[in-house]
This record gives C-alpha cells, structure tokens and sequence, in this order.
C-alpha cells in the first residue's frame, strides 16, 4: 500500500507553474514585467473600472434607450382549464377541489408562486377552484359548468 502512496504524481500537464514576472532578464519576465512599453497600463497603481473603454464613448451611452419594467408586477404561473379537464380525465383530482397547493403536487405550477387561472380549452366538470387570479373567460366557463371559483388574497 505505501509503495502506491509515495508514487502518486498529478497527471501531466495538470500543474502549471506561476508566472514570476519582475525578477529580471533571465527570467523571461523581466525589464517591462509583462505590462508592454508605454501607456497607462503599463504604469504602477493603475485601475480601471470594468467597464471603462479608455475614453471612447461607453457602450451603455452609444446603445439607446427604450422600455419601462414595472419592477412591483405581479408574475402568475399559469394554469388553463385544458389542463384541470385532462388531470381530472386522468383520476388526478379528487374530491373536485382544485388549490395552488395541489397544482404544485401535480408539477402545474412552482411553489411560492401566485397561480392564474386561464380559459384556454374547455372544462365539462364542476370543480371548486381556488387560485390567486382567474381570467374573465375562465371564470364564465368554470360557472357554466357548474363550478365555483375563490380567489385567494
């Protein structure tokens, strides 16, 4: 087992060895120490910003402005009635109660996510669903059918 241990050597190739730069001519990495002749680069204490692009007119003031982000909207996962029409085809709900948490049990929806509710497709069962919004169309198709609707606050 020892005779393993004291053989061991990283494989070739996987160890560089540090650029030494400063320490004279016949290191390689003398005179200039890697830095280039002139310029402000090439002096001591010199720091740039990372965006600083030597004087030339920045990119975040060439490129236009345009938009607005509404930074305090509210993003829905979305759920269509097809979908609640097919889980309930398949078995999946029972009970006829349909909630956030059970769409997050079923993979519909991520958790601590606010659920909306869409009318894309159609819904032939009378569900008592809850979520956190519900479209207008999705609303008047699940009353159709018999169905209640709660919105969660």
């Amino acid at each position: 087992m020892t005779s393993i241990l004291n053989s061991l050597k990283p494989a070739p190739g996987s160890k560089k060895k540090r650029k030494r730069v400063g320490r004279g001519q016949g290191s390689g990495h003398g005179k200039t120490a890697t830095r280039g002749q002139d310029g402000q680069h090439s002096r001591s204490g010199a720091k740039f910003r990372a965006w600083f692009e030597g004087g030339q007119m920045p990119l975040q003031r060439r490129v236009p402005k345009f938009g607005f982000r509404n930074i305090f909207r509210t993003t829905y996962q979305v759920v269509n009635l097809a979908d609640l029409e097919a889980m309930h085809k398949d078995g999946k709900i029972e009970d006829d109660t349909v909630t956030p948490e059970f769409l997050v049990d079923a993979g519909k929806a991520r958790k601590n996510y606010p659920v909306k509710i869409l009318g894309q497709g159609e819904i032939s069962t009378a569900l008592k669903i809850s979520a956190h919004a519900f479209s207008k169309t999705a609303q008047e198709k699940i009353k159709a059918a018999g169905g209640t609707t709660t919105i969660i606050k």
